[in-house]
């Protein structure tokens, strides 16, 4: 059966390539406007949680931690 994949290319919490939405679909359910409607609203959600969780940082492109000498050159409070 034909299936809808919306996937995230990266997530740091979800995992690599986390999936947002697997949905079967088969040529019958678009007889019905509902389920077309529906669908194209699940669709929008999962690719707006697809697209945030390419927006948070991940291991490779978080900013790093300040290093000692950064520290101690910071003005005491």
């Amino acid at each position: 059966m034909p299936q809808i994949i919306v996937k995230a290319d990266q997530s740091s919490d979800r995992g690599e390539g986390a999936v947002m939405l697997r949905e079967r679909v088969n040529v019958a359910d678009f007889e019905s406007d509902h389920f077309a409607a529906q669908l194209v609203e699940r669709l929008g959600w999962a690719v707006s949680d697809a697209h945030e969780a390419e927006q948070e940082p991940t291991p490779d492109n978080a900013p790093a931690a300040p290093q000692a000498a950064e520290l101690s050159a910071l003005p005491a409070s």
